[in-house]
């Protein structure tokens, strides 16, 4: 996030209960991350105050406006309350293996926000295309 927001500071983590992470489509190096619903799991995030300027970057980074992900809005359960945040859901099959990058860059992201250390060794532990 910091070299895609750099001026967007961490405000808080917390879980998206009755949510997913996933991976569909294809992306250049392995299908891609998204979230889908699922009554049975949580995903851990991080919240950030996304400033006006940082929104636009990030939209254009992960081509919300070419329909490749789409921008929702979710309830997040933190220790403060249950704020609203935007996320982004790949518009696209669910299937297909990600990359190792990818799943690393998801794990260590996850570790450095804090996320428990089970969460992260499921993460770590996830089958990924060969490459990278």
């Amino acid at each position: 996030m910091i070299r895609r927001c750099p001026h967007s500071p961490l405000r808080d983590t917390g879980w998206l209960i009755g949510w997913r992470i996933t991976f569909g489509g294809e992306g250049w190096d392995g299908a891609l991350p998204t979230l889908v619903e699922d009554a049975d799991s949580q995903v851990f995030v991080a919240l950030y105050d996304v400033t006006d300027g940082d929104e636009q970057s990030l939209d254009q980074w992960e081509s919300a406006g070419s329909g490749l992900y789409q921008k929702i809005r979710l309830r997040v359960a933190t220790l403060e309350g249950q704020p609203s945040a935007w996320v982004y859901v790949l518009n696209d099959f669910e299937g297909g293996r990600p990359s190792a990058r990818t799943l690393g860059l998801l794990a260590d992201a996850a570790e450095a926000a804090g996320a428990p250390d089970d969460y992260v060794k499921e993460l770590r532990s996830r089958d990924c295309a060969s490459g990278w």
